[in-house]
C-alpha cells in the first residue's frame, strides 16, 4: 500500500492561518513527517504556525525549476513505502502556477492517492470576485517581458474575451505591476473591463474592477511590489 500525497495550501502572506485554513488541514499536517516544498526555511515557518509538534522530525525534499524529472521521482519514495506526504507551495495552493504540478503528475502515474486540501488561491479568489464570465475563463500565467510582445499578447487576450466571452487572468512579477498596468490602460479597448486584485486575503486586500476608460481617469492602484492578479473581460 502506498501513502497519500496531501496538497497543502499555505497563506498568501502575513495573516492568521486560522482565518484562511480549516482545522482539518492542521490535523493532517501535524501527523506528517515527509514534505515537498520550494524553500525549507519558509516551509518550517509554516509548520510552526500550524503548531507542528516537533520541527526536527520533519524531512524536506526541495523542488524548483532546476530539479530534473528523474530526481522528482525519488522524492516520492516515502509514499511508495507507505508513508503519507505533504506537498506545499511558497504561497497559495500547490499545483496552480506552481512547480508542484510535476510531482502531482508523477504521483498519478504511480497510482498514488492525491488529496487536495482546502485553502486560499489568489487566482481562484480573483476569478470569484471579478464578476466576469464564471463559465468560461482562462489563467494564462505571465505575459512576455518584451514590451512589444507583451502588448501584442494583451491584445490577443482581449480579442478572446470579445470573440468567445472568455475572461482572461494573468500575473506579473510584483515590481513590474506598474509597467503592466500602464500598458493595459494604454493599449486595451476603453470599454474593456480590467480587474486588479492585490494582496488577496491580507489586511490591505484590494479587488477593483473598472473599465479601461475609468482606470485612465483615476490614479492607479497601490500595488507596488505587491502580489497582484490582473483580469480582462469585454461585455
Amino acid at each position: 500500500m502506498t501513502g497519500t500525497l496531501y496538497l497543502l495550501p499555505v497563506s498568501l502572506g502575513e495573516s492568521n492561518l486560522k482565518d484562511v485554513l480549516p482545522q482539518k488541514n492542521f490535523d493532517i499536517i501535524n501527523t506528517l513527517s515527509y514534505f515537498i516544498a520550494e524553500n525549507a526555511k519558509e516551509a518550517r515557518a509554516f509548520l510552526k504556525q500550524c503548531g507542528y509538534p516537533e520541527i526536527s522530525r520533519a524531512e524536506f525534499s526541495l523542488i524548483n525549476q532546476h530539479v530534473k524529472r528523474e530526481e522528482l521521482i525519488s522524492f516520492l519514495e516515502p509514499l511508495m513505502k507507505g508513508n503519507h506526504m505533504g506537498l506545499m507551495s511558497d504561497a497559495g495552493c500547490p499545483g496552480i502556477a506552481d512547480p508542484g504540478a510535476e510531482i502531482i503528475s508523477i504521483a498519478h502515474q504511480k497510482q498514488i492517492k492525491v488529496v487536495p486540501l482546502t485553502g486560499p488561491s489568489s487566482i481562484v479568489l480573483s476569478i470569484m470576485a471579478s464578476g466576469f464570465n464564471g463559465q468560461n475563463f482562462a489563467f494564462v500565467g505571465y505575459l512576455p517581458i518584451d514590451k512589444i510582445e507583451r502588448v501584442k499578447r494583451m491584445k490577443e487576450l482581449e480579442q478572446l474575451t470579445v470573440k468567445f466571452k472568455q475572461a482572461q487572468f494573468f500575473i506579473e512579477t510584483p515590481y513590474r505591476n506598474q509597467s503592466m498596468f500602464d500598458d493595459l490602460v494604454k493599449n486595451l479597448n476603453p470599454a474593456s473591463k480590467l480587474l486588479i486584485a492585490t494582496n488577496i486575503t491580507l489586511g490591505d486586500e484590494s479587488i477593483v474592477v473598472k473599465t479601461v476608460a475609468a482606470w485612465k481617469k483615476n490614479p492607479g492602484p497601490d500595488f507596488h511590489k505587491k502580489p497582484t492578479i490582473f483580469g480582462i473581460y469585454f461585455e
